[in-house]
């Protein structure tokens, strides 16, 4: 198979194409012939070695401390099952499925082997495969923080700062179907995109700073790390609430003890990858309540392309890579291998 490997960390030249062997599938594992992943923000940390200030050695210790420790990329799939192991029960050749290796990667390759019983659930068939792998990284970590560790309640107001990114238009969303008044913080080019997906205020940061109207919101989500503890309090009402997905290193270990103090809640942590939650929001696509946004789509031989726009910290939702691996037929014309072997920008 062919797969984008990286064995130093960097912008998205330090990837390369390679080929490696097919993966066999073990007893309970299903292999997976992958026709769309993405390219995520954990992709762009793993590869770049990016971390908050003062968590460069942690971010070594979970990535590899002096070369990458997982060589292939890769955070969410959706795909077709190839092959089964013996003791595997729950799928079967053919059936159309969604998965999300996570922190795991291995998705930037044309197969992966993942255990039946792990992170792969059915495709919907009212989901194409590009807005099928849309949906893990973005959505489960929104769903997580929202409902699991912020535990929202129907009627709350809820500033998420950081409104147009995957994390962030899940986070729209899934507030606003479970029943909270929302309103997203983004730039002037994506208002009208954050205010389409269901939020019923926008606020552009350029022109309109959310801390100067004083308390009004139960619970305030930064997903980009513009919005610390020391600014964001300011909008907080007594007992409110913020969740830190990305934020600062000072914050994420004293915030909780900073924000007790002024009798407010600062809730961080890592997002569970947990399969019942995505199962749960792979339900809510299947539905209609929840549309993964898709900034663009590359084509596989444009790997690093995709890596790049990624680095501009500009996307809109989420960036998606199709493969066009039909079993063993990897490219389609020597024209696409070239691209792959030679893409730089």
């Amino acid at each position: 198979m062919y797969a984008y490997t990286y064995t130093e960390y960097g912008g998205p030249g330090v990837l390369n194409f390679v080929e490696l062997p097919t993966p066999t599938p073990k007893a309970n594992e299903v292999l997976i012939r992958i026709v769309a992943t993405t390219v995520s923000a954990g992709d762009w940390r793993a590869r770049s070695l990016t971390m908050p200030a003062g968590l460069g050695l942690v971010g070594r210790l979970v990535f590899g401390i002096t070369r990458p420790r997982k060589p292939v990329l890769g955070t969410d799939l959706s795909g077709v099952v190839e092959a089964i192991g013996a003791d595997v029960t729950t799928f079967q050749p053919g059936d159309a499925v969604i998965g999300f290796p996570g922190a795991g990667f291995g998705a930037h390759a044309e197969y992966i082997t993942m255990p039946a019983d792990g992170k792969v659930v059915r495709k919907p068939e009212t989901l194409n495969f590009e807005e099928a792998a849309a949906i893990p990284f973005g959505a489960t970590t929104a769903y997580d923080f929202l409902i699991n560790k912020g535990r929202l309640r129907a009627g709350e107001r809820v500033l998420i700062n950081g409104a147009s990114g995957s994390v962030g238009s899940a986070c729209v969303q899934l507030a606003k179907h479970f029943g909270a008044e929302v309103t997203g913080i983004c730039s002037a080019t994506n208002v009208d995109l954050v205010r389409n997906i269901g939020a019923d205020h926008v606020i552009d940061y350029n022109t309109q700073d959310f801390t100067k109207e004083g308390p009004q919101y139960d619970m305030v989500v930064d997903t980009v790390d513009t919005a610390p503890w020391d600014r964001a309090r300011h909008a907080l009402v007594p007992n409110g609430r913020m969740l830190l997905i990305a934020g600062s290193t000072s914050d994420m270990i004293l915030g909780w003890l900073k924000a007790r103090l002024r009798g407010k809640r600062l809730i961080g942590g890592v997002a569970s990858e947990s399969v019942n939650i995505l199962r749960k929001v792979v339900d809510l696509a299947a539905a209609g309540d929840f549309h993964p946004v898709i900034d663009r789509s590359f084509d596989f031989s444009q790997m690093i392309a995709a890596h790049t726009h990624v680095d501009t910290g500009h996307k809109k939702g989420n960036v998606v890579v199709t493969i066009k691996s039909q079993s063993n037929a990897h490219f389609h014309d020597d024209e696409d291998l070239q691209m792959a072997e030679t893409a730089h920008v």
